[in-house]
């Protein structure tokens, strides 16, 4: 029995092709495709991979099987190049993709050595190696300027979007719904620690109470049904509870769905967060809606919306909740993914030290409890 992306699957025996070379490269492409498909890795992935192996072939202008280290090495060094330079990151998943591809052709399950061997005298090789490729050697390769919002930053933030709603509002023109959508988008994302895909896919049944705080409703929790997937995998799900140092989000919260959405006239839709036209919002919406709403609050333009999901991390771990709870909260795999995300202020370690001082010593120094 054939496995998925063998040669024999997606290349006709018997046939005499007018463009050889061309047609068992497009073979070999199709066969990648299958083999991953049946691992069920996403279009999202598959697509991506193989536009970047056709990429990486215009680049040399040759077939895989005339591929040479060389070839990664000048690529990579274009790819370094000019105002369009990427980063490391970018650059070390290119690798690990043709790393990939290199290692399926190579595959004696699959075929193509025999087939390219017979038809052209010459077999592919595994031209990324460790020393022409990217290695991982920090664990956040983001860019420096990547950082959480400060409190006060949250504050201007938040004060600008209520502002907005009321001066929409007061001026009769249209949008005053879309201006209150965007400050609870807003705000929801960051008293939940949400990633944007995963605010802008929850539905009024991700609504949940908390049996702890029954005043607070059906506000309580949110249900994550689109979390981040692991590749292969469906999305992760996870509940996040509501914090009581963010319990402002349950006010909030209960005004959209109760007493602005409904004047959407939603129907039956489903979606929690919906635009004039009665759909859900996109995400690359959103995306351009916050970098507006950013601009516009004066606030730094390293700031995405995403940033305010490290700010989320960052200040639960300053009110005192347990690592394990925010990993948790947050959908992380890993408490050291978490510890990535977390960047205390100045005054959050001086307060550890000085309870780490006095428990140790009974008092803290002099010096320490000033801030010296």
């Amino acid at each position: 029995m054939k496995v998925p992306g063998a040669a024999e699957l997606v290349l006709a025996p018997g046939v005499v092709h007018l463009d050889e070379p061309a047609a068992v490269y497009e073979a070999m492409l199709a066969g990648w495709g299958r083999q991953q498909k049946s691992r069920l890795l996403a279009d999202g992935t598959v697509e991506p991979r193989l536009a970047l192996v056709r990429r990486f072939a215009e680049f040399t202008g040759s077939r895989p099987w005339e591929w040479t280290a060389a070839d990664v090495e000048d690529f990579t060094a274009s790819l370094m190049s000019g105002k369009g330079r990427l980063a490391a990151s970018t650059i070390r998943g290119y690798h690990v993709t043709l790393r990939l591809f290199c290692d399926y052709l190579l595959d004696g399950r699959y075929g193509w050595v025999g087939q390219c061997d017979r038809r052209f005298g010459a077999v592919p090789s595994q031209v990324c190696h460790d020393f022409n490729t990217a290695a991982h050697l920090v664990e956040y390769e983001g860019r420096p300027a990547r950082r959480p919002f400060t409190y006060d930053e949250v504050q201007v933030l938040f004060d600008f979007l209520d502002d907005r709603v009321d001066v929409v509002a007061r001026s009769g023109r249209k949008g005053a719904l879309a201006a209150m959508r965007d400050a609870q988008m807003v705000k929801t994302a960051y008293a939940f620690g949400l990633r944007r895909r995963e605010l802008c896919f929850l539905d009024l049944a991700d609504l949940r109470p908390n049996p702890r705080m029954p005043a607070w409703g059906t506000y309580g929790a949110v249900h994550v049904r689109y979390g981040k997937s692991s590749r292969g995998s469906a999305p992760r799900r996870r509940t996040v509870l509501a914090v009581p140092e963010f319990d402002w989000v349950v006010q909030g919260l209960a005004q959209w769905v109760e007493q602005v959405r409904p004047l959407l006239d939603p129907g039956a839709r489903q979606e929690l967060w919906l635009t004039e036209r009665r759909v859900r919002i996109a995400v690359k919406s959103m995306d351009r809606r916050f970098a507006f709403l950013r601009a516009a609050a004066g606030l730094p333009a390293e700031l995405t919306l995403h940033c305010l999901r490290h700010s989320y991390v960052t200040h639960l771990v300053e009110f005192g909740y347990p690592e394990r709870f925010v990993t948790e909260q947050v959908g992380h795999s890993y408490a050291s993914t978490t510890a990535i995300y977390t960047s205390v202020s100045d005054d959050f370690k001086t307060k550890t030290l000085q309870s780490a001082l006095r428990r140790v010593y009974g008092q803290a120094p002099d010096d320490v409890r000033e801030g010296r």
